[in-house]
């Protein structure tokens, strides 16, 4: 697939899971622990990522 078709397909999906999330219902309480647990995950995932000697980090 060329690069720019598969940019543009990202470019819609990422609309439309933006346009869901919008939509989507949550209480207040709910959606912050729900923030709070993905921003953990992304900090984690992250720093997996980093760490010095794992294969992402290795070339």
């Amino acid at each position: 697939m060329h690069p720019d078709i598969h940019l543009a397909l990202h470019h819609a999906r990422a609309a439309e899971l933006r346009s869901e999330a919008d939509t989507h219902p949550t209480t207040g309480r709910r959606q912050d622990l729900r923030m709070r647990l993905g921003w953990t995950l992304v900090e984690v995932g992250l720093r997996l990522a980093t760490r010095p000697g794992t294969a992402a980090a290795v070339h």
